[in-house]
């Protein structure tokens, strides 16, 4: 049988090896990029010194800063990322036109009908990324997209030092149930930290716990997703690479008839505008995992920044929170705001969260769908959330 030849290309702490390309006394610190401490900033990116202190993305800088009291915040340079991420996927795309960019520093590639062994072309890509770039990244070789991307996930996790990993792992095809079964349930994707304490009570705590359930049992839990589950558990995934016309990303932005400074009606715009994104979304059966801020002041300087979400989404409230989030690294108060934009990227035509074994998550979904009904049967003034803005001084 012959087996693909995957690879999944992950860049080792990308933002902060950018900044130790841009800073070179950086390398080997323990620091981090993201917002300020004093303005609910949090940690987009940290080095290897600072993971080995505890330090992990996502995690509010205030919290970080009261861990690691030394640790440095560099505050990132953001159309440097992109024009890195761009050099590096140039480089993909001259060795295969079949290459699928899933996030600023993540693409999987299919050198399938390229003749050397998919090791020595992950070796070789990676060697090169290093030398004409300048950035690390390591590499999860396998038959498809989902093991090679859990391949990177173990290379990396089990990395311990103070380095970029540099990491390639391989899958040899027919090995991938295998090699899935003994992880843990949450290795799998779209299986959240609340499904894996379902499926523990369950008795399921394996990858190869659930491939073995039967399909009776697995409809009775999750309905129609059972044979997608039992497929990814058995480590199946046929879907292409870079053969499809895929939606890059859903925004909305809007310029304002006059510059706002105001507090309260940014964040309203932005609650307006994650919504509509978040509608468009549903409507299209899609979620992503990069939410996408940009904003332009009045003498049309325009920044953007983003952030990367373990799963994918497409609710109004987690898209509006992380928007607000980036909104408060970059926007002072009583700054004068020209544009605003919120946009979601990195999308997927299935939701891989399984969110039906989330009660709560659940209960939204129907709630948005419904509503969804309603505005289009009636007209997007019918029915509005309740909400209430409470300003930084208040919630502070």
């Amino acid at each position: 049988m012959r087996y693909r030849k995957i690879l999944h290309i992950d860049l080792d702490a990308f933002f902060c090896s950018v900044e130790e390309l841009l800073d070179p006394s950086l390398q080997g610190m323990a620091f981090a990029t993201g917002g300020s401490a004093d303005r609910r900033g949090v940690v987009t990116s940290c080095s290897y010194a600072a993971r080995k202190l505890g330090i992990h993305s996502a995690m509010p800088m205030k919290s970080a800063l009261q861990k690691v009291p030394g640790l440095k915040v560099v505050q990132g340079h953001y159309g440097k990322y992109q024009y890195y991420s761009q050099q590096v996927m140039a480089i993909l795309e001259d060795t295969t036109p079949l290459v699928k960019q899933i996030s600023i520093d993540e693409a999987f590639i299919d050198v399938t009908d390229m003749p050397q062994p998919a090791c020595s072309i992950a070796r070789l890509l990676q060697k090169r990324i290093r030398q004409e770039v300048g950035l690390p990244c390591s590499i999860g070789v396998a038959s498809n997209m989902l093991v090679a991307k859990i391949a990177t996930n173990i290379a990396k996790s089990s990395y311990r030092g103070d380095q970029s990993p540099q990491a390639i792992l391989e899958v040899p095809g027919g090995t991938e149930a295998g090699f899935l079964s003994n992880l843990p349930i949450d290795e799998l994707w779209g299986i959240g930290k609340k499904s894996a304490v379902a499926f523990s009570l369950m008795g399921i705590k394996t990858i190869g716990d659930l491939a073995v359930q039967s399909d009776e049992f697995l409809e009775q839990q999750v309905g129609r997703f059972a044979q997608t589950l039992k497929q990814r558990a058995l480590g199946m995934d046929e879907r292409p690479v870079g053969l499809e016309e895929d939606i890059k990303s859903v925004s909305n932005e809007i310029t304002f008839d006059q510059d706002v400074r105001d507090e309260e009606e940014i964040i309203n715009t932005l609650r307006y505008l994650s919504e509509k994104v978040a509608f468009r979304l549903r409507k299209q059966g899609l979620g992503g995992k990069t939410i996408r801020l940009k904003i332009r002041w009045p003498n049309f300087e325009t920044h953007t920044r983003q952030f990367s979400l373990s799963q994918p989404t497409n609710h109004d409230t987690v898209i509006l929170n992380t928007s607000v989030s980036l909104l408060h690294e970059i926007w002072k108060q009583d700054k004068k705001v020209r544009l605003l934009g919120v946009a979601v990227a990195g999308l997927s035509s299935e939701m891989q969260q399984l969110s039906f074994l989330d009660e709560d998550y659940q209960k939204e979904h129907q709630l948005l769908l419904a509503m969804d009904d309603l505005k289009a049967r009636f007209g997007r003034e019918v029915i509005k959330r309740g909400w209430e803005y409470h300003s930084r001084d208040q919630r502070d």
